[in-house]
């Protein structure tokens, strides 16, 4: 009897073995099979095209979130690539030499640009079809020739075409957006002032990869006015809900051509709407770094001086007061976040948002303006502008 008992309790411990070897590989099925199951993964595949552009250093560096994953990187600089995998520890199997060789490799679901900024039309070309969504770093495009194909593209395809400013990412901005749209703190917007730039690209110690397209008038498609005019473009669109200026004023200057032959290095833009003015000052002369907004209202003001600090003189009020500002949600709180959120999330940018594609349609526009308006010495008139560039 023991015997008999001996082999069902054999088979018994030996079933349940079976068993459970095999839940366990149903759940590894479908853990790595979410597809199959229905379940689709939230994490964004992303391809980052380019390493030129020295703002790569923001999602390279970035922690890891579980939000994106790097699936390749396109950098024909072997050299480059190397010294900043060692900086960031990536693995140069992920490298390789042209866009195409990587997308067909990776499969992306979307890609970064920090190529050149003429390249950036490029990108959308090849990856638009390809239903592959696109975030450029700032500006969108070198003129408004390339933004508009660039544009028509994205539509067509029915992809995003998102475009990054540090300065969307500032909290001080975002406060002082809610200060006057939610709060009235400061009544009706009369005049709005950027200042942004810095000592200049060679004096802060840019590596030769970004000076040798940044200083390029063709590459980057101008000096100081792309480089920094587009930021204060950017603000301004958003703040003022996707409004068009009545017309557009720029002066464009050359402090150190020994530094700086073919750009300019100073820019100052002037742009008038209904009820108040913009004034944008680009500089590769400014004596420090400097992002800062300073909206004047009819009845008040808010300074952002960086990317928490503020100061406001409320509506009513004698004093003005110091504060910072409340820093954005990690889920909203960087490009990349951002793209992961509207790619796989669903989240609606609201309109006229600062990477929009309708707020960059106006960005380039006024950017396009402003050359017109310095080339001939003379203010342009916004409707009389949209006539000649259709």
């Amino acid at each position: 009897m023991s015997k008999y008992l001996l082999i069902f309790a054999f088979v018994l411990v030996y079933s349940l073995l079976i068993a459970q070897e095999s839940n366990v590989n149903e759940l590894k099925i479908i853990k790595v099979s979410g597809s199959e199951s229905g379940i689709q993964s939230k994490t964004l595949k992303v391809g980052v095209i380019g390493l030129v552009h020295t703002h790569v250093h923001w999602i390279l560096g970035r922690e890891n979130r579980g939000d994106i994953e790097i699936v390749g990187i396109v950098e024909p600089n072997r050299d480059l690539a190397s010294k900043y995998a060692r900086q960031h520890g990536y693995s140069m199997d992920i490298v390789y030499g042209t866009m195409e060789e990587m997308i067909e490799e990776t499969k992306p679901e979307a890609v970064t640009a920090f190529n050149t900024i003429y390249d950036h039309l490029e990108v959308v070309e090849y990856c638009a079809p390809k239903g592959i969504h696109i975030m450029v770093e700032k500006p969108l495009a070198v003129n408004w020739k390339h933004a508009k194909r660039m544009i028509e593209l994205a539509k067509k395809h029915n992809i995003y075409l998102l475009t990054n400013y540090e300065t969307s990412w500032y909290a001080s901005n975002q406060a002082a957006y809610d200060s006057i749209y939610n709060s009235g703190k400061i009544g009706e917007i009369r005049k709005i002032v950027f200042h942004t730039g810095h000592q200049g690209p060679i004096e802060i110690g840019c590596n030769p990869e970004f000076l040798e397209w940044l200083t390029d008038p063709v590459l980057n498609g101008g000096g100081a006015l792309t480089d920094f005019g587009c930021y204060g473009a950017n603000l301004a669109t958003w703040i003022m809900k996707g409004i068009k200026p009545i017309s557009v004023s720029c002066t464009l200057q050359q402090f150190k051509p020994q530094l700086y032959p073919k750009v300019e290095d100073e820019a100052t833009i002037v742009l008038t709407y209904p009820s108040a003015q913009v004034i944008i000052q680009a500089s590769w002369n400014w004596p420090l770094n400097v992002k800062d907004m300073e909206i004047y209202g009819n009845a008040g003001y808010i300074f952002c001086k960086n990317s928490l600090d503020m100061e406001i003189l409320e509506k009513g009020s004698k004093q003005s007061i110091e504060i910072k500002a409340i820093p954005l949600p990690k889920s909203l709180n960087d490009p990349f976040a951002l793209m992961q959120q509207v790619v796989k999330e669903g989240y609606a940018m609201p309109p006229f948002s600062p990477s929009s594609i309708e707020n960059n349609i106006i960005v380039m526009q006024i950017l396009e303006a402003a050359k017109i308006s310095a080339k001939n010495g003379a203010t342009v008139f916004w409707e009389d502008f949209l006539k000649t560039i259709k």
